[in-house]
């Protein structure tokens, strides 16, 4: 009598510890970018392992392809609140805040190694703007950067003097411009038949653009001038990351700190995949010349300087910590 007392003792105790645990939370991570993008696959993975490393306490549910929110829409669902957490490219809001563009200011940091640099001088500032919109940043993880496309062979800017170069931004018809360029507005899904008819003769876009589009069955030179490596950044509302206690807080943070880590050595693997495969398909992929490489840094210092004019003293910290 006395064990089965016990027993029904220790069963009722277990039973109201177990009443007592709290419910796992749950939050929404939107996304613009498809199932397939190494993007998305690397935001599936940290949802993966903040489940795993929080013991089942936090579940993040990733809604890709837009499929909850459009992609220009998911910066302000996550400041609203209508989602906890989300994915967007950081150059997109720079029509809020110049400093969210400083990732796409054309021939700054041209290669990996310099946009992390990049990405690390401005990480403050850009966490700084998202703390005052009540967002914490995770994570960021680029994209391969925008090389040249042509026609013809380009050694040196007087090559695309009077071409006609395709322009999909004002940034993109500025460097046209400042080649001695005519820039000419062409959506991508359109490029190809306007290569084929003259309309359009050089352009920067990434090498992913390249394969995706096919875009070696109309030109035949690619120039890896890396102009510049946008990032995405995956942020979480400020007050849902406060209401998670210690532990699944680290666990949060420490699953950043590796989706970036991944990210950034993703994105340099995938783009060397995507250059094979446009020599395979037949163009001729090379770095740009001595010549080319300094032309278009001046460029880029040209744009930096009017990048500056709207930045103001943070942009220049920015850009000052970056120089070092």
């Amino acid at each position: 009598m006395k064990s089965f007392v016990l027993s029904m003792l220790g069963a009722t105790l277990f039973g109201g510890a177990l009443a007592q645990t709290p419910a796992a939370t749950q939050w929404d991570l939107p996304t613009g970018y498809a199932v397939g993008s190494f993007q998305t696959e690397n935001v599936q993975q940290f949802a993966a392992d903040v489940a795993k490393a929080s013991g089942g306490k936090l579940k993040i549910v990733l809604h890709p392809n837009g499929s909850l929110y459009k992609a220009n829409e998911i910066k302000r669902a996550v400041q609203t609140g209508q989602a906890q957490a989300g994915e967007f490219i950081l150059s997109g809001a720079a029509n809020e805040n110049a400093l969210f563009g400083v990732d796409s200011i054309p021939f700054l940091a041209d290669s990996y190694p310099a946009a992390k640099k990049l990405s690390d001088a401005s990480r403050p500032a850009i966490e700084k703007l998202l703390a005052a919109q009540g967002m914490k940043l995770l994570f960021v993880s680029p994209w391969p950067g925008q090389s040249l496309y042509s026609s013809k062979p380009v050694e040196t800017i007087a090559d695309l003097k009077g071409t006609k170069m395709r322009a999909y931004n004002p940034a993109t018809s500025r460097i046209a411009q400042l080649a001695g360029a005519q820039p000419t507005t062409i959506q991508l899904a359109e490029l190809g038949q306007a290569l084929a008819t003259g309309t359009v003769e050089n352009f920067l876009t990434s090498s992913a653009s390249g394969v995706e589009n096919k875009l070696y069955e109309s030109v035949k030179y690619f120039y890896g001038v890396n102009a510049w490596l946008p990032k995405n950044a995956v942020v979480v509302q400020a007050k849902a990351f406060e209401t998670l206690d210690k532990p699944t807080q680290e666990a949060l943070l420490k699953s950043a700190a590796a989706a970036e880590a991944r990210g950034w050595a993703t994105s340099e693997q995938k783009n060397n995949e995507y250059l094979k495969e446009l020599a395979a398909k037949g163009m001729k992929v090379a770095a740009p010349s001595e010549a080319l490489t300094r032309e278009l840094r001046k460029i880029g210092a040209t744009m930096t300087a009017e990048w500056l004019k709207q930045a103001g003293p943070d942009g220049q910290a920015v850009i000052d910590a970056f120089s070092k």
